[in-house]
């Protein structure tokens, strides 16, 4: 069992608590009684790209807002519904990894203009969770008209041709908070010149830390506990060679082979890799011993998350400090 999973009813039985006072709120043209405008994300990552696009013009609530939150098994609450009952802007990742998210949407949110991340990536056409996608809407389409429904896949959500984590792949978020500026903009014309600035800012910063990245793997090798970071290892150009049967059983929480244990220890106490990528927010015992393993080795542990840390507020600060982690493990 993971970390995440352990705490999750402590968090769920929190986040309702929370989201009761802010889903009773009245609202007005711009979904809140002061006027700015309401916004509801699965998780506090797409929260803070919206609110990094919308500054003081968005209250935004993040449903999954703790460290420990895991979208993957988290189940809808009352309270959630009415957080999400007069917001006029929502956002959610889709691919099969907040697959809660759509229980929330009905009749009263159909106004809203939805965000989802993933089939805007454009990465989800190569996605295949068992037929599941919504009929008539293809999969590769941009999600962000009133009328569309969100995708409605199988719980586990992962697939290893088409990795849902899209908020490490810059590229995606780019998208994401330039979309952010125009559904904003829509809803509220007056701000829009401000909407696109901040747009347009957010994404320099973005390209900043691409160009970081871009290159610095090449001819190098890590490791990952769970493929979270794929796309930010893909921008850097570095080569995974962790076992298929390890990523698999570790996203699954199933036991891990015995084989694909020995093989990441071997690879791992023989300097084999440039460094192990550890997602903390997903633990046990053999991830564990791997990251000792690396530690005892010298093998640089970067260590990255699904959610923003705890007193880490904002996108580009949470992902800046993972991408130096990265860096500077890569360049040795």
């Amino acid at each position: 069992m993971t970390v995440r999973n352990a705490l999750l009813g402590a968090v769920a039985a929190v986040t309702a608590v929370a989201l009761t006072a802010c889903g009773s709120s009245g609202g007005d043209g711009a979904g809140t009684a002061d006027g700015k405008i309401k916004v509801v994300a699965s998780t506090n990552v797409w929260g803070s790209v919206v609110k990094a696009v919308g500054g003081d013009a968005v209250e935004v609530t993040s449903i999954i807002n703790d460290p420990s939150g895991d979208p993957h098994s988290y189940e809808s609450k009352p309270a959630d519904v009415a957080a999400v009952r007069d917001a006029k802007l929502v956002i959610f990742n889709g691919g099969g990894y907040d697959n809660f998210f759509a229980t929330l949407l009905g009749p009263e949110t159909e106004k809203a203009k939805k965000i989802e991340t993933f089939p805007l990536s454009g990465k989800a056409s190569g996605h295949d969770d068992h037929g599941d996608e919504p009929s008539g809407t293809p999969s590769s389409a941009p999600t962000t008209a009133e009328s569309t429904k969100p995708s409605t896949e199988p719980a586990d959500g992962h697939d290893h041709e088409a990795n849902e984590h899209v908020w490490y792949d810059l590229d995606t978020v780019r998208k994401v908070a330039d979309q952010a500026a125009a559904d904003l903009s829509a809803i509220a014309p007056d701000k829009k010149a401000t909407f696109e600035a901040n747009a347009t800012e957010f994404g320099q910063k973005l390209e900043e830390l691409h160009t970081r990245l871009d290159g610095v793997g090449k001819g190098k090798k890590v490791l990952e506990t769970e493929p979270v970071a794929h796309y930010l290892l893909d921008a850097a150009d570095v080569e995974d060679v962790t076992p298929e049967s390890f990523s698999d059983a570790v996203e699954a929480e199933t036991d891990i082979p015995a084989a694909a244990i020995a093989e990441v220890t071997g690879l791992v106490e023989g300097k084999q890799v440039t460094a192990l990528v550890n997602n903390t927010q997903t633990e046990n015992t053999a991830v564990r011993g791997l990251v000792e393993k690396a530690k005892q080795a010298g093998v640089p542990v970067v260590d990255v998350t699904e959610t923003l840390p705890e007193g880490v507020t904002g996108y580009l600060e949470w992902m800046t400090k993972q991408v130096d982690a990265l860096e500077k493990a890569l360049r040795g």
